[in-house]
């Protein structure tokens, strides 16, 4: 009864708790909107993986990346400049691509495709798009050169789209990677993004046939 209790609605809120985080990351300006945001990705991690069931481990190094953040967002608030601001994109990255392994393990033991399989489903592949989003800050805060060339280093609005527009292989071509490993991690990401749609497709189409079409597949 618990976990039928955790299930009922669980990605709804997850999914709104995502876009919330969306549209906080657009508004992230300033470094302390920046501490907010990573705060609130954590509660929105941490749902995912209560209602996904994640297994001890994965919660405890939600919880260790989580700690690591938080040092870096308190550097980056209380130094100028401080390098540490780069790590702090990297926490937020790492946190966004523990929560989709639990969420698609949970799919999987599904036995059939219903609304909260969907919205689980589509909550793994935002939080996956959010977590590249934040990996390309990463990098632009780190690497010495501008991050897509004479356009310069995408603020956190631009690096989202470009995440989401690479992901659905989409390819405005309005903004690109001027090196690497900014390239490299494009491609990756395209790819997953691929993969990801092709498997969850598949686990749709193989669990939403009629029962009788499963127990006479002639």
């Amino acid at each position: 009864m618990r976990s039928e209790w955790r299930r009922r609605g669980g990605y709804g809120l997850v999914l709104v708790m995502i876009i919330g985080t969306y549209v906080l990351a657009l508004l992230a300006e300033s470094r302390s909107m920046v501490a907010l945001l990573l705060f609130v990705q954590t509660l929105t991690v941490w749902q995912a993986l209560r209602v996904s069931g994640a297994r001890l481990g994965m919660r405890l190094a939600a919880a260790g990346v989580f700690a690591l953040a938080l040092v870096a967002a308190g550097a980056d608030l209380l130094i100028e400049n401080s390098p540490l601001v780069g790590f702090t994109f990297l926490a937020a990255s790492a946190l966004y691509l523990l929560a989709p392994f639990s969420i698609v393990r949970d799919l999987g033991r599904h036995g059939g495709v219903d609304l909260q399989t969907m919205l689980g489903a589509l909550a793994a592949y935002l939080l996956i798009g959010m977590a590249f989003g934040f990996g390309y800050e990463c990098v632009a805060a780190l690497q010495p050169g501008p991050l897509f060339g004479e356009d310069g280093d995408p603020k956190l609005s631009q690096a989202l789209f470009f995440s989401f527009v690479t992901m659905t292989t989409t390819g405005y071509g309005d903004m690109v990677p001027a090196t690497n490993p900014a390239q490299s991690i494009a491609v990756l990401e395209a790819l997953i993004g691929q993969l990801f749609l092709v498997t969850a497709v598949a686990k749709v189409v193989e669990n939403w046939r009629p029962r009788a079409w499963k127990e006479n597949p002639r």
